[in-house]
Parts: structure tokens; C-alpha cells; sequence
């Protein structure tokens, strides 16, 4: 026998949709309203307990249903707690920053509702004194950052100065330029000692104590150089020395300000240092991460000052001191009746360079030493310190830890620390056509001793390898030095200033007054013997 379907009675809504009434066996019962948004999951949770702020507090139970059917604890029974002792986890979102601004909310909270407590004589000092101390912590940077003070610049310039250009070094990175011919050797002057090579054998187990050797450095400027003068009568159109040559053709891995003198006389230019400048002076920690900036013996200028007396120092001391000496052609320029016997070992070779374009470069470079290569031949070196200061502030690399088995981690955190400087030591190397170029490792006796020094150990390269190593592209200086040389030729006759912004990768070129700055080097021009 089929089954008979009997259908539901229905309603006809002529106003809208849906039912026109509750049937009556669903009156009277409780509702719960239905959203899509519940969580269907927790149908299967047997018990839950959450508390709800908005009816007192209480604390509810029950199933996946809603608060309709939840069982309410009285008040009496909500006293009664069972006491978890395992540690509960912290949240991911509360273990960094909103913990501590919360920790910090606190304690400030806290302390204006606490009452001080009186205090007298020195605790009173120094309750004063540690909240003075809290205070500016509070507001110093946040963990992990660093708070890099503003740089001065090197020389204050004149609100009457004139701006002519500002190069930016990422356009300068992009620069190129590639030399057709090779340099040529225009005169050789001064004396050189041989190099001592004893000192390749000192380890840190075998330091040997830097000592003070009173000797004479010259640092003679482009304009006071007289062979210099002597040159520009008949050979090139654009003159410098080489610590000059290397400043500007590295000045986009430079961060500190340097500034240069440039003169145009006769469609020629001369490039000069300010006679009371510290352009002489070996930035320490200048292109690391963080660079020095405390005051005291660790300041800037101070470690400038070490680092300097420190390379002094050294390359005279690698020397065999005292024993025959190898002549160049012409004696030193620079050495005056009074100073024979005091003068450092150096010899200065006079290079010219055809940068094409009617551009001819004439510059002085120097040599540092002399020694006997493998062939019986006689081969020149350029002799430099690396100086370590304080390895907890410059990388953490322990020179005496690391320096005998590791010493590619030494290097390679000096390269990082002091990119600049070994730059510029490689371009003085490759413009004098030295042979080698050795470094010698010198740290502090004590850390907080800026006059005593040890040599730890020394390495050398060939001039060529090691720009390889630290990637510096020769092209590419050439081509800033150019761009320079272009910039200036295009102005009138004048005196005009490089500067490098302290706090930015910007070179200006400025024009200035030809009383700035004004020198013997003024009768030089006035004379014409630079014509």
C-alpha cells in the first residue's frame, strides 16, 4: 500500500514574507537567536567558563548554547578559587614593546601615588641624582637603536659664500673613467731607509713595545711645495698632493667633513688644505655602525690624535735605523739646514697623468721605506698602522684573541670599521707605484692608556690585490676626480671650497672670497710663478 503525503498547512502572506504568527505550541518558549558568526565548534565543548563584565561580574557555565541556558554561580561561591601554581606562559604580543610601556605606565603611576621619603644629607644627593640619571634614560633611544649625534662641519661657512654645485655620491658612484695612458715620473727626491724585516715575525705572543721616535714629518701643502712651483711653468694644468688626490677620489666612502682649497690661476687649478685644518689627521671608527662619539680619550679628535702619533711612530720604527740609507735622485725639498738627521725616512716622487681632454694631472706622492725583494731587487713600501682602541665599541673583535689564528676576521672588521682610510691608503699607494703596502697591528697596553702601545703583528699586499679585496674600483675614482676637475675649469679665475657635509653624502663646491683663508701661497699667485 503507497504512502499518503499529506501536505503542511501554509500561509499566504499578502504584506511581505515569512509567517503572520507563532503557532501556539511554540509560545512562551525561550529563543535563541542565531547568527552566522557563531562558533559552530563549540558545540562539542562540554563545559566553558568566562566571566561577564556587564551583569556584576558573575561567573557563568554551561555548553555551545547561549547565556539563556548557562548556569549563574551566587556570589558566595564565586569566593571559592583553586590556586594554579604552574607559570603561565606570556603572550607573544606582551613580551616586547607593550610589556615594557606597560611596566613604564606603572611605575609612573605608582610613583605619583607613593609619598616620598624624606631624606637627608648624601642620600638625599643621591636619590636626586639616580632619578635625574632615570629620567633621561627614559628618554633616550629605544633597545637596539643607535642615537648619532650631528657631525660639525670642518670649516663654518660664510652665509656670503656662493653655492656653484652640490654633488650627491650615489651620482658620483655611478661615474667612470678609465685612464688611456700610463703615469710618467717627472723627478724622485729624498732618502729612504731599509724596512726591518725582524718585524715580521712579532706575534701576540711576541709583541714588541711601540716605542717614540722623534722625527720630523713634513706636510707641505700643493702651493708651498717648490718643485711643484718649479713644475707648473712648463708640465700639466692641474696640481696636487697625494693625500689630496686620495681624499677626493674616496670622498663617497668618507663620513666625516673635510674641505679642500681649490684655485684657479690662469686656467690652471691648484688644490690645497687649509693651513690650520686637521686634514692630516686618521679618522678612527668612522665608517662603522657605531662610531665613536663619547667625550674623553675615546672622543673623535683625541683617537684621531692617537692614531696618528701610533702611524708616525711605526713606520719609522720597522727601519733599520742608522745604517746606510738608499738616495733617490734629488735630496729633500723640504728639509732646511737645522733639520739634517731629523727628518723622517720618505721620498717623494713627482707623477704626471694624461686624464684626457687637455687634462693633465701633476701630483706628489711618497714612499715610506725600502726593501730587497726576492730577486735582489729594490722594491718601496708605504708603511700604515691600524691602531685598536677599544674592542668592546669598535666591533668586538679581541685583537689578542684573534689576531694569530683569525686574522681575515681582524681585517675584515677593520675594512668595516675604517673603509675610508684603508680606501685612501690603497689610492696613495697606487698613485706612488709602491710595491707593497704594509700594515702594522697596534692595540693599548692598557684600555685606558693613550700612551703606551704594542705591536702585535704585521701583514702586507700588493697595492693592486688588496684594492681588489676591499672593492675598489680605480675607474670609478678617476672618474670622480674628473668630475671635479671638470666643475672647476668651468668657473672664472678664483679661489673656491670644497666641502663634505658633516651629516650628509653631499659634496658643495663653493665660491669664496680670495682674502679667505689668505697665506704665503697668496705672494705665489700674485707673483705669477704658478702662470
Amino acid at each position: 500500500m503507497a504512502a499518503h503525503f499529506v501536505p503542511p498547512a501554509t500561509q499566504d502572506n499578502n504584506d511581505g514574507w515569512g509567517p503572520l504568527g507563532i503557532p501556539d505550541r511554540y509560545k512562551d518558549m525561550p529563543y535563541q537567536p542565531f547568527s552566522k558568526m557563531s562558533e559552530w565548534a563549540g558545540g562539542s565543548s562540554i563545559n566553558y567558563s568566562f566571566t561577564d563584565r556587564k551583569y556584576g561580574g558573575g561567573k557563568y557555565s554551561g555548553g555551545a548554547g547561549g547565556s539563556q541556558y548557562a548556569y549563574l554561580h551566587d556570589e558566595e561561591e564565586n569566593s571559592f578559587q583553586l590556586v594554579d601554581t604552574a607559570r603561565t606562559p606570556r603572550p607573544m604580543y606582551a613580551r616586547g614593546r607593550f610589556l615594557r610601556n606597560q611596566r613604564l605606565a606603572r611605575g609612573r603611576q605608582n610613583f605619583r601615588n607613593s609619598q616620598p621619603v624624606p631624606l637627608k644629607g648624601g642620600k638625599m644627593k643621591d636619590n636626586r641624582m639616580r632619578q635625574t640619571r632615570n629620567k633621561w634614560n627614559n628618554r633616550g633611544p629605544r633597545q637596539g637603536q643607535i642615537q648619532v649625534k650631528n657631525r660639525e662641519s670642518s670649516v663654518i661657512v660664510q652665509p656670503s659664500w656662493k653655492i656653484i654645485e652640490e654633488m650627491d655620491f650615489p651620482r658620483l658612484n655611478k661615474l667612470s673613467l678609465r685612464l688611456s695612458k700610463e703615469a710618467s715620473d717627472l723627478l724622485t727626491c729624498g732618502e729612504l731607509e731599509f724596512y726591518d724585516k725582524q718585524y715580521d715575525r712579532v706575534t701576540v705572543k711576541n709583541e714588541r713595545r711601540l716605542q717614540r721616535i722623534d722625527r720630523i714629518f713634513h706636510k707641505v701643502t700643493t702651493t708651498d711645495d717648490p718643485i711643484i712651483r718649479k713644475l707648473a711653468k712648463t708640465e700639466g694644468n692641474v696640481y696636487a698632493t697625494d693625500s689630496i688626490l686620495a681624499t677626493l677620489m674616496c670622498s663617497i666612502r668618507s663620513n666625516y667633513s673635510w674641505d679642500i682649497i681649490v684655485q684657479k690661476v690662469g686656467g690652471k687649478l691648484f688644490f690645497d688644505k687649509r693651513d690650520d685644518s686637521e686634514f692630516d689627521l686618521l679618522t678612527v671608527s668612522e665608517t662603522s655602525n657605531e662610531p665613536p662619539q663619547e667625550e674623553g680619550i675615546n672622543s673623535p679628535r683625541n683617537l684621531a690624535l692617537e692614531a696618528t702619533f701610533i702611524n708616525h711612530n711605526l713606520s719609522q720604527q720597522v727601519l733599520k735605523m742608522g745604517e746606510e740609507k738608499f738616495k733617490l735622485d734629488e735630496p729633500n725639498p723640504f728639509i732646511s739646514e737645522d733639520e739634517v738627521g731629523e727628518v723622517a725616512s720618505v721620498a717623494y716622487r713627482y707623477r704626471k697623468w694624461d686624464l684626457d681632454g687637455g687634462v693633465v694631472l701633476v701630483a706628489r706622492c711618497e714612499h715610506d721605506a725600502v726593501t730587497v725583494g726576492s730577486a735582489g731587487d729594490n722594491q718601496f713600501i708605504n708603511i700604515k698602522a691600524l691602531n685598536e682602541w677599544d674592542s668592546r665599541l669598535s666591533g668586538g673583535v679581541e685583537w689578542r684573541q684573534k689576531l694569530d689564528t683569525q686574522r681575515g676576521a681582524v681585517l675584515a672588521n677593520e675594512l668595516k670599521n675604517n673603509a675610508c682610510k684603508l680606501a685612501k691608503w690603497t689610492v696613495q699607494a697606487l698613485l706612488a707605484n709602491s710595491d707593497w703596502i704594509k700594515f702594522g697591528y697596534v692595540s693599548r697596553m692598557h684600555l685606558r692608556d693613550t700612551s703606551r702601545h704594542v705591536i702585535l703583528g704585521t701583514q702586507q699586499f700588493r697595492p693592486s690585490d688588496f684594492a681588489s679585496q676591499i672593492n675598489l674600483n680605480m675607474d670609478n675614482a678617476w672618474g670622480i676626480l674628473r668630475c671635479i676637475i671638470d666643475l672647476c675649469m668651468k668657473e672664472e679665475d678664483g679661489k673656491y671650497l670644497l666641502v663634505k657635509d658633516p651629516n650628509k653624502p653631499v659634496i658643495r663646491l663653493y665660491k669664496v672670497p680670495d682674502n679667505t683663508f689668505e697665506s704665503d701661497d697668496e705672494a705665489f699667485f700674485e707673483e705669477g710663478e704658478g702662470l
